[in-house]
C-alpha cells in the first residue's frame, strides 16, 4: 500500500460528463470547492463516460492520461466531481498512487473545517462517519491481520476490520444521542420563538450568494461572510424590527448542486430553520449566469427538507456587479416576489421592509374592546403579546385599549370570545375570498 501525504494541497481535478461538452459552470464550481478547501488546483482533467467502469468509473485510456498528469504536476491529491464508490475510490489510489476523493468527501471535508458550534461539529462528524463507514478498509495494511490463532492471543479471530466497523458505530450511536439531546434544546428555544408568536424568516439561497452579508447588514450582527463557498454552516438566529414589527431572521447553511444526502441528513436540525418559517428569503447572486439553475437546485433541496412549499421572496443580491441595474420591486402576475438589491453596498436594502410587511401580513390594528369576565384566557392572551395599551373595569368585564398586529388578531378572533375583536378587522374583501 502507498505512503499516504498529508499535504492534500496540490489537487488534479476529474470532471467526468456524458454525451456532449462538460458544463462549464460545473467545473468552475467544483475548482471553486476545491480551493474553498484549501487545495491547489494545478490540473483539471474532463472525462467523457458514456457507460461507468464498475472498478474504476473512468476508462483505462482516460486513466493513462490521469497517471501522467498526476506524474507531470506532482499531485499528491485527485479530486473526483462525481460520486465514487468504495471499490472505486480503492482501484483509483492503488493505480494513481495518491489519495482519491469525490465530491461528497470533499464537501465533507470543507464542512468539517468550517464548523464552529457544538451541534454543527457533531453533524459534520456524523455525516463523515456514515460515509467513512462503507471505507473503512482505505489506508489500511493490516486488515487481514487475525487476532486468533497464535499462543497467548487465542480469541474470537476478530479481524482489525470487524475491530474497527464495531467501534465506528459505537460512535456513531453516541453521537446521535448527542445530537437528539441538542436537539431537544433547539426545539424548545424554537417553541419558545413559536410561543412569541413572532414571524419567522429564514436566510436560504446557493452557497456564497451573500446570505451572511444579507443577515448582517439587517441585524448588525457580526456573522462570518467571505467570498467562499460553505462560509457559514451554524445558523445564527435574531430578533429585528421591520418597520416597527418584530420578527425572527435565521442565516442558513448555503446550498449547492448535488448535496451530499449524508450532509441532508446529519444537518436536518440546523434545517429546520427553513422547514418551520413563515417565509423564505430566497437569496440570489444576480451576478452568476447561472442564477436560474441554482434557483431551481435550491428549490429542489428545500422541497427535499419539507421547505417547498413555504412562501419565498426572491432577492436578487449583488446588482452592484450588473451594468444598468437599480435596487427595485419586482411583481410578476405568477410566481415569487423579486427584490434587486446589493446587500455589501446597502443599496435597495430600505426596499425590504416594505415587501416583508406586505408578505408577513405585519398590518396592526388597534381600538377599544370590551371584554366578558368569563373572557379571562383571551385578556390574558393580550397582555402575553404587549397589546393591551389601557385597561379599566368594566360591567361584567374589562374594557381594554388594544394594539396588536393584524395575524394575532386575526388568531384570536378565532378563539372564544375572539368576537369582541370584530370591529378592529377591516371587512374582507370580496374578490380575494371569490379567489
Amino acid at each position: 500500500m502507498f505512503e499516504r501525504s498529508r499535504k492534500g494541497e496540490s489537487a488534479l481535478l476529474i470532471q467526468p460528463h456524458a454525451g456532449g461538452p462538460p458544463d462549464e459552470g460545473q467545473v468552475e464550481e467544483f475548482a471553486e470547492l476545491a480551493r474553498s478547501a484549501g487545495a491547489t488546483v494545478v490540473a483539471v482533467l474532463k472525462a467523457r463516460i458514456d457507460h461507468p467502469n464498475a472498478a474504476i468509473l473512468i476508462g483505462s485510456g482516460k486513466l493513462e492520461e490521469v497517471q501522467a498528469a498526476v506524474a507531470a504536476t506532482g499531485a499528491d491529491l485527485v479530486l473526483v466531481n462525481h460520486p465514487l464508490s468504495p471499490v472505486q475510490e480503492r482501484n483509483l489510489e492503488r493505480i494513481l498512487e495518491c489519495r482519491v476523493v469525490d465530491r461528497t468527501g470533499l464537501i465533507l471535508d470543507i464542512f468539517a473545517q468550517r464548523a464552529r458550534s457544538h451541534e454543527g461539529k457533531l453533524q459534520v462528524e456524523l455525516a463523515q462517519l456514515r460515509h467513512m463507514s462503507t471505507r473503512l478498509i482505505r489506508g489500511w495494511t493490516h486488515l487481514e491481520r487475525q487476532r486468533g490463532g497464535s499462543i497467548g492471543l487465542r480469541g474470537p479471530g476478530e479481524t482489525q476490520l470487524e475491530t474497527d466497523r464495531r467501534l465506528l458505530q459505537k460512535r456513531l450511536e453516541q453521537l446521535q444521542k448527542k445530537l437528539d439531546k441538542v436537539e431537544v434544546q433547539r426545539d424548545q428555544m424554537r417553541r419558545a420563538r413559536v410561543r412569541s408568536e413572532l414571524p419567522r424568516i429564514a436566510l436560504v439561497g446557493y452557497t456564497n450568494a451573500g446570505k451572511s452579508t444579507l443577515f448582517n447588514a439587517l441585524t448588525g450582527a457580526q456573522a462570518y461572510a467571505a467570498d467562499q463557498l460553505f462560509a457559514t454552516l451554524d445558523p445564527t438566529v435574531r430578533r429585528i424590527e421591520l418597520g416597527g414589527h418584530g420578527v425572527v431572521l435565521a442565516d442558513t447553511v448555503g446550498f449547492v448542486r448535488d448535496l451530499p444526502h449524508e450532509l441532508v441528513a446529519a444537518f436536518r436540525s440546523t434545517l429546520s430553520e427553513a422547514r418551520e418559517a413563515d417565509l423564505l428569503l430566497h437569496l440570489v447572486d444576480a451576478a452568476d449566469p447561472l442564477r436560474e439553475e441554482r434557483i431551481a437546485q435550491v428549490d429542489e433541496v428545500l422541497a427535499e427538507i419539507g421547505a417547498g412549499e413555504i412562501p419565498q421572496l426572491l432577492v436578487y443580491n449583488k446588482i452592484d456587479q450588473l451594468e444598468q441595474s437599480r435596487p427595485r420591486i419586482d411583481r410578476p402576475a405568477e410566481g415569487h416576489p423579486r427584490v434587486w438589491l446589493s446587500a455589501r453596498d446597502g443599496q435597495g436594502l430600505e426596499l425590504l421592509p416594505e415587501i416583508l410587511g406586505e408578505m408577513l401580513d405585519l398590518r396592526r390594528v388597534s381600538g377599544t374592546i370590551h371584554l366578558p369576565s368569563r373572557a379571562g384566557k383571551l385578556r390574558a392572551r393580550l397582555h402575553e403579546l404587549g397589546a393591551v395599551r389601557s385597561e379599566e373595569p368594566a360591567e361584567h368585564g374589562w374594557q381594554l385599549q388594544v394594539d396588536l398586529s393584524h395575524a394575532d388578531a386575526e388568531r384570536l378572533h378565532a378563539q372564544p370570545h375572539g368576537d369582541a375583536l370584530h370591529a378592529l378587522l377591516p371587512p374582507a374583501d370580496p374578490d380575494h375570498d371569490a379567489g
